[in-house]
């Protein structure tokens, strides 16, 4: 398994560079000139060309690549161009918001959409699945700006069960008060969709022979379900699980932002919109990481879950 785990890991280093190479040219190509944003539209070309001075941007481009790299390298990308203020701070004050946020949802769906597709798998092709999947995809037909707009009026202005907005300093307080709200409006999505597709999976399993021989054999539907049935649906509902992961890094940008949280999801919003490049320059790195980081956690959990998976 080490030779396989060292393998992966150097077969991360051309893809890794690839992606600096392709964020690289995307926002010095691609991007245009941050320096007319900053300087505004009265500034003069000495201003313009002092800014892109200071942002280091009139260096020659393998020098700035040498730079990014560097960057990635010692994880250090500099500082806002808008705030001023370390890249490096602003994840690691941003990165906890976003993950009280989105740990709880992450966790109350995957349980919930594997509960509710272990139970329209026994009642499949009845009322009860046919109204659970029009209810899916009804929900899923549904924009999330929708749900936030009528949550909020409904259970934070009109029956004042939850704030409109707002964070604190305390983990319990927040986990607890301000949290609950977008949270609840976040699973009004995201269940939908998890629900038919571990559904698609548990079914598949079910109509294997092996199921028909455990059945034949006198085992109960439960012992079916949860022994067999699950365990090896759990392969594809853990494929789907870390790939969601990465998608932490990045918070829940509309929940965030109507929400007043001050978490990652709303910092590159606003990173976006002041085209403050430092910013979105070490999101879409780390993201790129945190992805081939759960790929590899996958493969190497796949072998736990199968036995017969073999680690080459």
């Amino acid at each position: 398994m080490w030779a396989f785990f060292i393998r992966r890991l150097l077969q991360m280093i051309p893809t890794l560079l690839g992606v600096i190479l392709l964020v690289f040219f995307l926002f010095n190509w691609v991007g245009g000139d941050p320096a007319y944003i900053l300087a505004g539209k009265m500034a003069s070309p000495e201003d313009i060309a002092n800014i892109r001075h200071q942002l280091g941007i009139d260096q020659p481009w393998y020098s700035q690549l040498w730079i990014f790299i560097q960057q990635i390298v010692s994880g250090n990308f500099g500082d806002s161009w808008a705030t001023h203020e370390s890249v490096s701070h602003i994840f690691a004050t941003r990165l906890g918001p976003s993950l009280v946020l989105l740990i709880p949802m992450m966790v109350i769906e995957t349980v919930s959409a594997v509960c509710f597709a272990l139970l329209v798998s026994v009642f499949r092709r009845s009322i009860l699945d046919q109204s659970l999947m029009v209810l899916s995809t009804v929900m899923m037909s549904i924009s999330l700006l929708v749900y936030i707009i009528v949550g909020q009026y409904i259970f934070a202005s009109w029956l004042g069960w939850f704030p409109v907005k707002g964070w604190g300093d305390s983990l319990w307080r927040n986990l607890t008060y301000y949290a609950p709200l977008p949270i609840f409006l976040g699973l009004m999505v995201s269940i939908a969709p998890s629900l038919r597709l571990y559904r698609t999976f548990i079914l598949d399993e079910i109509n294997q022979d092996y199921v028909r021989t455990a059945r034949a054999k006198g085992l109960t539907e439960s012992r079916v379900l949860f022994k067999h049935v699950l365990k090896n649906a759990a392969i594809p509902i853990l494929t789907n699980l870390l790939m969601s992961l990465p998608g932490l890094l990045t918070g829940a940008f509309l929940l965030e932002r109507f929400f007043a949280i001050p978490g990652i999801g709303r910092e590159i919003i606003l990173a976006v919109e002041r085209s403050d490049f430092p910013i979105i320059k070490a999101a879409t790195v780390y993201v790129a990481i945190a992805t081939m980081f759960a790929n590899l956690a996958a493969d190497l959990l796949y072998r736990y879950l199968d036995p017969r998976v073999s680690l080459k």
